[in-house]
Order: C-alpha cells, then structure tokens, then sequence
C-alpha cells in the first residue's frame, strides 16, 4: 500500500466514486469540463495533493525533531554527571591502575604488562622483566596466555614496578 492510503483517504475515495458513479464528481450532467471533473483526472491531482501534504507534513516533522536534537541548552549551568564533591569521591575510591594484561614485547622479547590508567584512555606498557628472575619459563607463559597467578613474590614486585611507572606517568602528565 502506498504511503498516502490512509483508511480515511480510502473512504473518502470510496464516496467520491459513490457520488459521482465514476463520471462528473460535481454531480453535473452533461459535464462541462470531463478532462477535469471525471473521477480518474480527478483523483489523480487529489492523491498527488495528499502526497505533497505527507511530504510537507514529514519535512515539517523532521525541522522539528532536528530543532530538539540540537537545541540551545538550558539556561541554567549543568554541572555534568557529578558534582564537585560526588567527583572528589569518585576519583578517591579509583584505583591507581588497572592491569590489562601481561606478555612479551614483540620488539624487546621481555615481559611486560600492559597497564590502564583510570579516567584516561593512556595505556602504559611496563617492563616487568626485572621480577621475574625466579620465575620459571612456564610459569610465565601460563601467567600471560592463561591468567593464571605468578608467585606471591614476584606478584608484589611486578606491583610495585607497576606503580613506581604509573607515578612517574602521573608526575609527568599533573
């Protein structure tokens, strides 16, 4: 069905071949003007007004949702997803860094872990080589590709390596 179809329209249709009987849709007999006043002449320029009108109709819609997706905001100040103090709490309770993941540097062939910094997209690539000396091979790998914990140890240095490498990013970039 064509858009302008509306069961209204339809109808309205519908009477007007009723009225007319599919001749003159004035009613007149004999017609004066049959090229214009015939049913078929004559709903062709009634659909084609209907479909100008859908068309305006959906311009006008579309002004008025591009008006409101791009309105002028509020007079009044926002102060964005938190207020000063809620932000203060928030970055509090953050840690210093979140460990993505740990693997071997494609360039230096050492350990490394790749560290993000909250409320950043900065990524640091850590060398975590020095930790791990008492570590065996396998036990490495399987930390890398499989998630699996490196001993006790060897977790705290690489912690505090990671930190030390974080605070020296934050040192640089405040």
């Amino acid at each position: 069905m064509p858009k302008w179809a509306t069961p209204e329209r339809k109808a309205h249709l519908v009477r007007l071949f009723h009225k007319s009987g599919g001749f003159c849709v004035f009613g007149e007999r004999p017609c004066p003007h049959p090229e214009a006043h015939h049913y078929e002449p004559f709903i062709d320029g009634v659909i084609r007004a209907w479909v100008l009108d859908d068309r305006a109709e959906a311009e006008v819609l579309w002004r008025l949702e591009r008006a409101r997706m791009h309105r002028v905001p509020d007079t009044h100040f926002h102060q964005g997803r938190f207020d000063t103090v809620k932000r203060e709490r928030f970055l509090e309770q953050q840690p210093e860094y979140y460990l993505v993941g740990m693997g071997v540097d494609a360039f230096t062939f050492r350990p490394v872990a790749k560290v993000r910094i909250p409320s950043t997209d900065m990524h640091l690539f850590v060398d975590i080589g020095p930790a791990l000396p008492g570590v065996g091979k396998n036990a490495r790998r399987k930390a890398s590709r499989h998630g699996k914990t490196l001993p006790k140890e060897a977790q705290e240095t690489v912690g505090r390596l990671i930190q030390k490498a974080v605070a020296d990013w934050q040192r640089k970039h405040s």
